[in-house]
């Protein structure tokens, strides 16, 4: 019942500052707590998977603004949620640096994967170098899809643009389609362009509507993606959770949440590997 009441959350789509919101089943008693997260959390099911087990050990619902990290550190320096769980570090550190965090910690880590059309314009299927496919895809001015929304994944792809000696701002042509959205929006409209496009292993494996579409380069390790948690910090905002949104990081760095992670699988394969244990990750 609790995960048909997740699944409901997210399809009806109700909208907190542009971004979709779901959230767990409410126990009785009322105690929730806002957790501002990036769309690859969402999109990928995990949350679907972990946030029943927190609020049935806990009795603390989860209510989830899924944003990209840019706008979900945003809303938390807004003070308008209690946790953010995102993927750029940098980003993450510059949060708690400027005194809106408490503290990060690591989470988990899994990768991106360039993902392109079967039929392959660019040719850069089977390539291990992310770089020399973005070049080769610029070159060949072959479709792109950027999310263009300063999400974790917007950063990696403008980040893979650089490692490849090129600016993108002054590159960009028509082949080059900024939409400003999360990652299945991404993925759709690159399965309907027949495009090129930067995702995360997680949602894409999660993704239905694939079209034409494929891994075409995977394993550089330019392309891991790591998560940190970070408590909003109560002394900016007196209003936030502090002990509930602690009780929620403190699971998921436990053997028990890392369990739960882990332990999150479509078609038998893993989509999130556990590194709390990992500190400086």
């Amino acid at each position: 019942m609790i995960t048909k009441r997740i699944l409901l959350g997210t399809m009806l789509g109700l909208v907190f500052g542009g971004a979709a919101v779901a959230q767990t089943a409410a126990p009785a008693g009322g105690r929730f707590i806002t957790v501002s997260s990036t769309t690859s959390t969402t999109d990928s099911g995990l949350f679907e998977h972990l946030l029943p087990l927190f609020t049935a050990k806990t009795g603390i619902e989860v209510r989830v603004v899924s944003q990209g990290t840019g706008q979900a550190l945003d809303t938390g320096r807004r003070g308008d949620a209690d946790v953010v769980f995102v993927h750029a570090k940098a980003q993450e550190e510059k949060f708690v640096a400027e005194g809106f965090g408490v503290e990060r910690k690591p989470v988990m880590y899994n990768d991106f994967v360039l993902i392109g059309p079967k039929s392959d314009p660019a040719g850069v299927k089977g390539s291990t170098d992310v770089a020399a496919a973005f070049e080769a895809i610029r070159d060949k001015a072959a479709p792109f899809v950027s999310r263009g929304d300063k999400s974790g994944t917007h950063v990696a792809e403008l980040d893979l643009w650089k490692a490849a000696g090129i600016e993108i701002a002054q590159a960009k042509g028509a082949w080059y389609r900024e939409i400003g959205q999360g990652m299945g929006a991404a993925l759709n409209t690159s399965s309907a362009m027949n495009a090129y496009v930067l995702a995360d292993r997680a949602t894409w494996l999660n993704f239905k509507n694939r079209g034409d579409l494929d891994i075409v380069v995977e394993g550089d390790k330019r392309l891991f993606n790591r998560y940190g948690v970070i408590l909003v910090n109560p002394a900016k905002h007196p209003h936030v959770k502090k002990a509930d949104g602690q009780a929620f990081i403190d699971w998921l760095v436990s053997p028990e949440g890392q369990k739960a992670i882990a332990d999150y699988r479509i078609g038998g394969r893993q989509l999130f590997f556990p590194d709390a244990d990992k500190p400086g990750t």
